[in-house]
């Protein structure tokens, strides 16, 4: 009974969650070989509207993004914030406004944030896997299966 409890909340720990967002994220980046051919792709497609509402524009504007976000959560935000900085010059809002939590909030902020994290990466990783079929369809390869 325990080992039942055990996976199940390994099942839906971050670290999981993490580590099938960026295998979903590798493996679209292993099968799209050519990225441009994702330009001007609609990504709403029947079935597909929950996924597409995540951002609008086209499948090759969600591909930057997952990428981006993959190497955020590989590499740091911190650097990824610096790179941002360096690139745009622009100050980002955790510079602008460090609004220390008391101590009494931080389990309660914690908590907020790692369900919030956790809903986030699981529709990435569906977002990921979509892409990455429908990539499949336009260049006519098999199957839709992950």
């Amino acid at each position: 009974m325990m080992q039942i409890c055990d996976s199940y909340n390994q099942k839906n720990s971050l670290f999981n969650s993490m580590n099938r967002f960026i295998g979903a994220v590798n493996n679209m980046d292993q099968t799209i070989m050519v990225p441009s051919l994702l330009r001007d792709v609609p990504l709403d497609q029947e079935g597909e509207k929950e996924v597409s509402s995540f951002q609008d524009g086209d499948m090759y504007g969600s591909y930057v993004l997952l990428k981006s976000i993959r190497n955020d959560i590989e590499w740091g935000v911190l650097q990824g914030d610096e790179r941002r900085k360096e690139k745009h010059g622009v100050t980002t809002a955790l510079e602008t406004s460090r609004i220390e939590p008391n101590d009494e909030d931080l389990e309660k902020l914690f908590q907020f944030h790692l369900n919030g994290l956790h809903t986030v990466l699981s529709k990435l990783t569906r977002k990921a896997n979509t892409l990455t079929n429908r990539y499949k369809q336009e260049i006519g390869i098999g199957g839709c299966g992950n």
